[in-house]
């Protein structure tokens, strides 16, 4: 097997995430929790089954907090079992993971995109026999949460959405809402909409969503970067989930434990199918279940119908894909990154997803993700 030399960039590695971890689906963004995951104390549940041989030391990792709930469960239950090792995900973004990557100083990143070619290409310098794949591990729905008092059951379709958050629809009477509630007492009041001030793999999904299904009302490129102008931005999904959450007339987008823990009501989405769809993880599996791997290799990269009309399918999803070296691991990280992905795409790892408001992935594409990160080197 070809592993990378151990002697680079272990002084940077520590100054590199301190200034990028300043990772919740409490979100994909900056959220400013300080911390890594931690876990393995005497309350703990320890993973059963779980692949133990060759992890040892510590893991750095860094990316996506549309994971973080999930990898935190995942990291508390790990560390009980395997308490040789200590895995320390850090809260950011999927550019900073991307970022993070590519310059060495993470063993595996959390992004919500997939790389793009020139990301892939960057990634040889440290994949040095291989290159950067992605490895889909988390599925879920993304949020549309509002604050409207009196206002229980509000539904929107792709193009009322997008006119809110491109600033053409401005007042919650605007009959194109009032025409998909009708009996609601929406109120003549402004709307505020709130959206991530940082790069965020979660806007972007938001916007490749909305390109899709609404192309005619959003004609911007689904990049990172929030690209309309008005609204008012927040840091990370836990910002604009506090923004919604204290400004009366607010709306914005996060994972959805963002809006369960903090009771913030959400959209339900008109897609033409028979009834509006909820955001939840079985309505957002069905959706993710139609995925289609369009990576080549040992990329697993997945293409997301967004303008599904199935009954039942949640079409605004993400996907977290974590993101490795095919080949050209360092030595000193490739046996915890094995044991510790192994185990995340473990039945058991997968069933924490479900149980947490988070979308397994589907049984056949995370058969192939298992297959990959055992053959990790």
């Amino acid at each position: 097997m070809k592993l990378q030399r151990k002697n680079r960039l272990r002084a940077t590695a520590v100054g590199a995430l301190a200034v990028s971890g300043a990772l919740l689906l409490t979100a994909c963004g900056s959220d400013n929790n300080t911390g890594g995951s931690t876990g393995g104390n005497a309350n703990s549940t320890a993973a059963k089954n779980v692949k133990c041989d060759g992890a040892k030391g510590k893991l750095l990792a860094s990316g996506s907090s549309a994971q973080k709930n999930a990898m935190d469960l995942w990291v508390k239950n790990y560390m009980a079992a395997c308490t040789g090792v200590e895995i320390n995900y850090k809260s950011s973004s999927s550019g900073d993971g991307i970022s993070n990557f590519t310059t060495g100083t993470v063993g595996f990143a959390g992004s919500d995109s997939a790389l793009k070619p020139e990301e892939v290409e960057e990634s040889k310098k440290i994949c040095k026999s291989g290159q950067g794949i992605n490895l889909p591990m988390v599925g879920g729905p993304i949020a549309i949460g509002y604050n409207l008092p009196g206002v229980d059951n509000l539904v929107l379709d792709a193009s009322a959405t997008a006119k809110i958050f491109n600033s053409q629809i401005k007042k919650w009477n605007d009959p194109a809402i009032a025409k998909l509630n009708p009996g609601a007492k929406l109120p003549d009041s402004a709307i505020q909409s709130v959206h991530r001030s940082g790069d965020s793999g979660t806007t972007q999904n938001l916007g490749k969503y909305l390109g899709k299904a609404a192309p005619a009302d959003w004609k911007y490129e689904a990049e990172k970067k929030w690209p309309a102008p008005g609204g008012q931005g927040a840091n990370g999904s836990a910002g604009v989930a506090a923004q919604v959450k204290q400004v009366e007339g607010s709306i914005g987008y996060f994972e959805l434990s963002y809006a369960t823990s903090q009771s913030i009501p959400t959209v339900k989405v008109n897609t033409g199918a028979a009834a509006p769809v909820a955001a939840n993880s079985e309505n957002a599996s069905k959706a993710i279940a139609a995925a289609k791997i369009k990576g080549t290799g040992k990329d697993l990269a997945l293409d997301l119908d967004y303008t599904t009309k199935a009954e039942g399918a949640y079409p605004l999803v993400l996907v977290t894909y974590e993101i490795v070296c095919d080949s050209g691991n360092k030595a000193e990280s490739l046996g915890n990154v094995k044991s510790f992905l192994g185990y995340t795409a473990s039945d058991e790892g997968q069933k924490i997803l479900s149980e947490n408001g988070y979308a397994p992935i589907p049984t056949e594409i995370n058969t192939k993700v298992r297959e990959t990160v055992a053959g990790l080197k």
